[in-house]
C-alpha cells in the first residue's frame, strides 16, 4: 500500500477475501429453525462458529485459482478498448503468482 501499487493491493485485498471464505463454516440448513425468542441461545459469542483452519496447500490453491481468475478474464478482453484492464488483471496475477514461486512459497 505503501509503495502505491494498485494491482498488488487490489490483488492482495480480493485475494485475502477469498481466503476468509473459504475458511467460513458452511451453514447447515437441513435442521428446523426455532425462531422463538425464549429459546434463543443468550450471551456474547454463543452464535459464533469456529472458523476451517486451511492448510499450507489450501491457501496456495486459493491463490492460483485467484490468479487463474484474473488471466482468464485478461483473456477475454481481446478489444483494444479493454486493453487497460486486461493489462491491470495480468498484473495482479503476476502479484500473486510471485507469491507462489519466491521464496518461502508454499
Amino acid at each position: 500500500m505503501r509503495a502505491r501499487d494498485k494491482a498488488a493491493v487490489s490483488a492482495l485485498r480480493t485475494t485475502l477475501a477469498a481466503l476468509d471464505n473459504a475458511e467460513a463454516v458452511p451453514v447447515d440448513g437441513a435442521g428446523p429453525r426455532d425462531s422463538a425468542l425464549e429459546r434463543s441461545p443468550v450471551g456474547v459469542g454463543v452464535t459464533e462458529a469456529a472458523r476451517r483452519e486451511l492448510t499450507e496447500g489450501a491457501v496456495a490453491d486459493v491463490v492460483r485459482a485467484e490468479a487463474a481468475e484474473r488471466l482468464e478474464a485478461a483473456e477475454r478482453l481481446t478489444t483494444p478498448a479493454h486493453a487497460d484492464r486486461a493489462a491491470r488483471l495480468r498484473a495482479e496475477a503476476a502479484v500473486l503468482l510471485r507469491f507462489l514461486d519466491g521464496p518461502g512459497a508454499a
